[in-house]
């Protein structure tokens, strides 16, 4: 092993940067944990990083990196500051990841390639594209998250694995077995099924964007045709006004089977198309607040199942900023 570390000194210094790369890579490979130190791993995981960095291999240089810093306490200042200075040019090539899991112990596959450290939190290093993280842990509901990396850009996902249903049978089937109940005087609350009204609210606010998507597009329709209307009108009244035979009101005091009866129908059509028209959007627009105001109103107690079982708000964060997640039934 130290015959490859100092080849690739050699190779380093020379500027031969793939086989310097070549030697660090098989000296890590090489590391026997019972017999090397945490120092000669830090140190040779660092170098290799910064042999990547020279390749342009900058994920490969971004993971080396970080994982060497993750051991400062075993580096010398020195190398501190290289290893340092190596993963911000690194960086700035590659997309980050700080992944947060919940059990730490989750196995995380990013990829299709598993992480192998059991951690509570994760930095990763990406290329720019579609990136797919998946956990699993036994007993524990699988959790899939697909995000866009983007270079340059640090991203976070937070993934809690809840627990299954079948664990949490097996659970509460065991429970009498190890601890026997002890007899209360306050009679235990029973379990009642989920109450019908529950899934109302939903079922409203479904037809009301559907009738405001109705309303308003019919009205702007009927707002559309009674402006054509409009103009049309114009156009022929002024034509028929250029007429030295004819005066301003004439058509409008004119029998309904004279010559001006193509005006009055078309003045009926604007004014009919205009005022329907108008009356749609307005009733769209109140449905749409109404359906809108809903989406901030609390049913829970018109049903049995409390609010906080229905209704899950957590934060998230994405690389362009911060905000919150809103899952639920409604």
């Amino acid at each position: 092993m130290k015959d490859l570390v100092r080849a690739g000194k050699r190779a380093r210094a020379e500027g031969r940067w793939t086989d310097a790369y070549d030697a660090y890579q098989a000296a890590l490979e090489a590391m026997v944990p019972a017999t090397n130190t945490e120092q000669e791993r830090a140190e040779i995981a660092g170098e290799l990083g910064l042999c990547a960095l020279a390749l342009s291999k900058y994920r490969d240089a971004a993971e080396h990196l970080a994982w060497s810093l993750e051991q400062r306490e075993a580096l010398s200042v020195a190398l501190q500051l290289r290893f340092e200075e190596g993963l911000r040019k690194a960086t700035k090539h590659v997309a980050t990841l700080l992944l947060a899991v919940d059990p730490p112990d989750a196995e995380v596959v990013v990829d299709g390639k598993l992480v192998g450290r059991v951690a509570r939190t994760h930095k990763l290093f990406f290329d720019s594209g579609e990136h797919m993280v998946r956990g699993h842990a036994p007993g524990r509901e699988e959790s899939f998250h697909v995000f866009t990396a983007v270079t340059g850009e640090q991203h976070q996902i937070s993934m809690q694995l809840s627990r299954s249903s079948s664990s949490t049978r097996e659970v509460a089937a065991a429970a009498p077995k190890e601890a026997p109940q002890v007899p209360s005087a306050t009679p235990a609350v029973r379990t009642q099924s989920r109450s019908p009204w529950a899934s109302w609210p939903g079922t409203l606010r479904i037809a009301g964007i559907v009738v405001t998507t109705a309303t308003a597009s019919a009205g702007s329709v009927l707002m559309i045709r009674a402006s054509r209307l409009d103009g049309d009108l114009s156009e022929r009244r002024d034509g028929l006004s250029s007429d030295p035979s004819t005066s301003s009101s004439m058509c409008w005091q004119a029998p309904r089977h004279s010559a001006c009866a193509d005006l009055l129908r078309l003045r009926d059509e604007r004014n009919l198309s205009g005022a329907v028209g108008t009356a749609l959007v307005i009733v769209g627009g109140v449905i749409g607040a109404a359906t809108a105001a809903s989406f901030f109103t609390d049913f829970s107690f018109l049903g049995r199942t409390p609010a906080q079982e229905q209704i899950h708000v957590s934060p998230a964060a994405i690389g362009q900023g911060m905000g919150v997640r809103i899952e639920g039934l409604w």
